[in-house]
């Protein structure tokens, strides 16, 4: 088969998006997009995006930030981890690359939270360097074309696409062959209804010709999800609320949440005052059980979790509490998980 790249290229002419990052050149605007477009569709990253863009527009002002400042602006974006990779990142070119984004695929490799994919994107787009990316979009395409078997959740697929990829990138248009492909994914050859009959490649598609359209990309295996219990204490005395910070380790660490008991199967109110760590919070103050909100399910990559609220008012505080108390007020000062921030927006803010 002829390399794809003409095709794809006057097709992305005629239908690809105008998105403020490919605007630009600017490594560090391409690199921000790329981490918040990653497991984030476009029309949900472009608001976090210009935000983030105005709050701290080049690297050193977002190396400046604080942690919490920068989890805060990415609240309800999920993938905590990218924001926490995302700052350290900023800090680390700062500190090591006197401030300067780098400029060569395997020093941008190198900070935190970058892969291969962003590694790749980014350079070919703000450099000309001429490497492949290899997203979801581009395998599905891929494998499609070239009415590929083999798994790409493998080593031996993700090998063979990296290879398949490289041999068709236009190097003389790196970036811009990059944007087409990705593009042609996203709006072109969908994941479910592909728009075959409207296709430029469709007359070269060897998935179309044999009938496999609908089974490329091949995966080996399903990702197990695990179920979870929260039991959340959301606790307030007078115009204080109790708040703690997740540890590392865990799903969205370094965010706040209200103390939590976790249980290992659907627990009643009952089960969880006769716990230590309840008594620990509020001893034996004649505190009041407001109402239980049982909040709709959560669904994360790899978990689903079920949580309930428990709203409960008390005349004092424990010393345990004390040290967990902030004022009520500025509650919404806190990056807080999605599943806790529908409840504030719903119940309390």
């Amino acid at each position: 088969m002829n390399r794809l790249a003409p095709a794809l290229l006057e097709w992305y002419a005629g239908h690809g998006r105008d998105l403020p990052w490919r605007r630009t050149r600017d490594p560090y605007l391409i690199w921000l997009s790329e981490v918040i477009l990653q497991q984030t569709r476009v029309a949900q990253g472009m608001d976090y995006y210009l935000r983030f863009t105005e709050r701290w527009p080049h690297v050193g002002a977002l190396a400046a930030a604080s942690e919490d400042e920068v989890l805060k602006m990415w609240q309800g974006l999920g993938y905590y981890s990218r924001a926490r990779n995302l700052h350290a990142a900023a800090k680390k070119i700062s500190q090591e690359f006197d401030g300067i984004f780098p400029a060569t695929q395997e020093a941008v490799r190198s900070l935190p939270g970058v892969g291969d994919y962003t590694a790749a994107a980014v350079c070919s787009a703000a450099y000309d360097t001429p490497c492949a990316v290899l997203d979801g979009n581009v395998y599905r395409v891929l494998s499609r074309l070239f009415d590929v078997e083999t798994p790409i959740d493998t080593t031996a697929g993700r090998k063979a696409f990296q290879k398949l990829a490289q041999s068709q990138l236009d190097t003389a248009r790196p970036g811009c062959y990059n944007q087409a492909i990705m593009d042609f994914g996203a709006l072109q050859c969908t994941p479910s209804q592909p728009r075959c009959e409207t296709c430029p490649l469709a007359g070269r598609c060897l998935a179309l010709a044999a009938g496999t359209v609908a089974e490329r990309p091949v995966k080996q295996g399903k990702t197990k999800v695990s179920d979870r219990w929260f039991n959340y204490l959301h606790v307030t005395c007078g115009d204080r609320t109790l708040l703690r910070r997740r540890g590392e380790r865990d799903i969205w660490q370094g965010l706040y949440e209200f103390p939590l008991i976790e249980s290992p199967r659907p627990a009643d109110f009952a089960e969880l005052a006769a716990q230590s760590y309840f008594h620990e919070l509020l001893g034996d103050a004649p505190w009041r059980l407001v109402r239980s909100v049982a909040m709709p399910r959560h669904q994360l990559s790899h978990r689903t979790l079920h949580a309930i609220v428990h709203r409960i008012e008390t005349p004092v505080l424990t010393a345990a509490a004390e040290r967990l108390a902030v004022g009520t007020a500025s509650v919404g000062d806190y990056a807080v998980p999605r599943l806790l921030e529908r409840y504030l927006t719903k119940y309390q803010m």
